[in-house]
This record gives C-alpha cells, sequence and structure tokens, in this order.
C-alpha cells in the first residue's frame, strides 16, 4: 500500500518524541526515515524503524545526547558521537564537512562512538544539495567473511561518493557486499530471489535465496577479493582517522552495532569547469547498447524516479511493518 508523505513523517515523529526526543531531533530524524522511504531505500526507511527504537530502548542509542570536538587540524577535526543518533550525527559532521570546505577547498570529519547512520546516500545528497563533492564512509559489526574465509570477519562497510549536477546530483551508495545487508533482508521478507548470487548456503554453495544466505552469514563480497579488501581498508581510515572502534573492537564488545566510526570528506566544486565534464560523461556512458530490455542509469537516477512517484503517489509501504508502527 501506499501512504502520503506527510503522514509517514508524522507517524516516525510521533513515536520518537515518545522515547525522549525533542522536538527538532524527533522531526530530522522522522524526516531522514521517511526520505529514505520515499526514495525507495525500504531496508533503511520504514523497515528499519522498529529496529531503530529497540536500539534507544536497550540504551545503545541516547536520544538526547550531542556530538562534541576531540581535536582540530585545520581543515580535519576528529568529533566523539557520544552515542548520539547515528543520522543526527552524520548530518551534524558532514555539515560541518561542508563548512569546512567552502572555507579551505576540503574539509574532513572522523567521528567515533556514533552509531549507524541509516541509508549512507542521505549525506551524499546532502553535500551534493551544498555543492560539494563528498567521499563518506563508515565502519560496521563484522558481517561479511573476509575472501578465502567461511566466517564473517570484516564489516559491510558502506562508501558513499557524490557529485553536484544540476540535471539530478550523482550519488553512489554501495555496501561491500554484492547485496547490502537490508536488500537481502527485503528479498527474504518478499520471498524473492536475489537476480545474481549474492552469497554462499550452509553447504558453502553460491545462493540466490536471501534466506540461506543470511543464515549462513557468508555474505559475498562485491569484486570477490577486491570488495574485501576494499573493506578492510576503510576500516583501517574510519578507525585510525576517528581514533575510534575498528569492527574488531565492534564486535567484540557485545555482538551489537553501536559505537562505531565514520568519515566525511567534502570537497567545494567548481561548477564553471564541472558542469559540461560531467554531462560528457553521463552523456558517452548512455550511449552503449544494451540487452534484454535494460536501461543505463547513472547513480543516483532511480532515486529521483521514485522520490517523484513517491510524492505525487505516495510512498509504498509494508502493511505489516506499517501497522506495527501505528500501533507502537
Amino acid at each position: 500500500m501506499r501512504v502520503p508523505y506527510h503522514q509517514l513523517k508524522a507517524e516516525f515523529k510521533r513515536v520518537l518524541l515518545s522515547h525522549k526526543f525533542t522536538e527538532s531531533s524527533a522531526d530530522e530524524c522522522a524526516g531522514i526515515f521517511a526520505d529514505n522511504s520515499r526514495d525507495g531505500v525500504h531496508s533503511h526507511g520504514l523497515n528499519r524503524f522498529t529496529e531503530f527504537v529497540d536500539h534507544i530502548k536497550m540504551g545503545l542509542v541516547y536520544p538526547d545526547a550531542e556530538p562534541s570536538m576531540v581535536n582540530a587540524m585545520g581543515a580535519l577535526e576528529q568529533w566523539d558521537g557520544n552515542q548520539a543518533p547515528g543520522m543526527l550525527n552524520a548530518r551534524k559532521s558532514m555539515a560541518r564537512a561542508i563548512e569546512l570546505a567552502k572555507q579551505n577547498g576540503i574539509g574532513c570529519i572522523a567521528i567515533k562512538n556514533t552509531n549507524h547512520w541509516m541509508r549512507g546516500g542521505t549525506y551524499g545528497w546532502q553535500a551534493a544539495d551544498a555543492g560539494c563533492i563528498v567521499i563518506c564512509f563508515t565502519n560496521t559489526i563484522a558481517n561479511m567473511p573476509p575472501w578465502g574465509s567461511t566466517q564473517p570477519g570484516i564489516g559491510n562497510n558502506p562508501l558513499v561518493i557524490a557529485v553536484p549536477r544540476k540535471g539530478g546530483h550523482v550519488v553512489l551508495d554501495m555496501a561491500m557486499s554484492q547485496y547490502a545487508i537490508g536488500k537481502l533482508k527485503q528479498h527474504e521478507q518478499n520471498n524473492e530471489p536475489l537476480p545474481q548470487a549474492g552469497g554462499y548456503d550452509k553447504d558453502g554453495n553460491l545462493s540466490t535465496d536471501a534466506a540461506m544466505i543470511l543464515e549462513s552469514k557468508r555474505l559475498l563480497p562485491a569484486g570477490f577479493w577486491k570488495g574485501s579488501g576494499l573493506a578492510m581498508l576503510l576500516d583501517m581510515l574510519a578507525t585510525v582517522l576517528s581514533g575510534g572502534n575498528s569492527t574488531a573492537a565492534i564486535t567484540q564488545a557485545d555482538k551489537r552495532e553501536t559505537k562505531v566510526s565514520q568519515v566525511f570528506i567534502c570537497i567545494k566544486a567548481d561548477h564553471n569547469n564541472n558542469d559540461s565534464l560531467i554531462e560528457e560523461i553521463i552523456s558517452y556512458t548512455k550511449t552503449g547498447a544494451t540487452e534484454h530490455g535494460s536501461e543505463i542509469l547513472y547513480p543516483g537516477e532511480n532515486t529521483l524516479r521514485n522520490r517523484e512517484r513517491s510524492l505525487a503517489e505516495g510512498v509504498w509501504v509494508d502493511d505489516e511493518i506499517w501497522k506495527t508502527v501505528l500501533w507502537m
């Protein structure tokens, strides 16, 4: 079913206000969850909301906490998230990185002791809207086997790269696995096979069955050993730059994903020279031949289509999850 965007956001806000959120923080968090569903990322919108509330109840997320600066080194700053809501910390970190970029040409915020930022692309769109190029990433709990192993030992550490564009920003938001865990859960819930193999079943066979992959905890790294190596390096960078927890430390603490480390790098864009170059790249890429009725899309293009449809027709929601939120 579909519900109006404003109704979706209002219900999220109502629930958050009952859990010690201020009016402004509840409104901002509710907006992020609603935006994620609006843009078609249901796994980090409505479908993740009840889990977020559970983390508040468990004391993993502190609704009234604020991030604090630890160290400033010119265009690089280190912050402590103090276990505040991850998306609020991420929004504030990105806003500060944008400010530093506009002052210095580049700005980098590294933050420790923060929480899940939900959809990483949120902060790519934020920076692109401000006219900045951005690279940001986070580490996670160990939830993917490194290449050559059968047991989780690296984080499925999301990477976001965004470039501002007049006709619609280019925003890449990717997990280090072939399919993000949220996408696997979505396919499991809908009892739908994956288009391509996304991991291994309990017998070690490549599988398109999301439920079997989640059960075995053997996700397939994107690009095989390349995705595995990139996940490890992103963890190293996030840990070293922030002075925070590594994937190993997060995992060994209490087996829950909290007190993670994140990095937000912004670069001031030169729109006078960039616009024509970006259009040249997109236009040339789209000249390639396609097959089976497929379409060549730049990263973020489908997001804009989902957004337009959601605002016109209402945001798609899972009936049962939506009822759960209405009863909260």
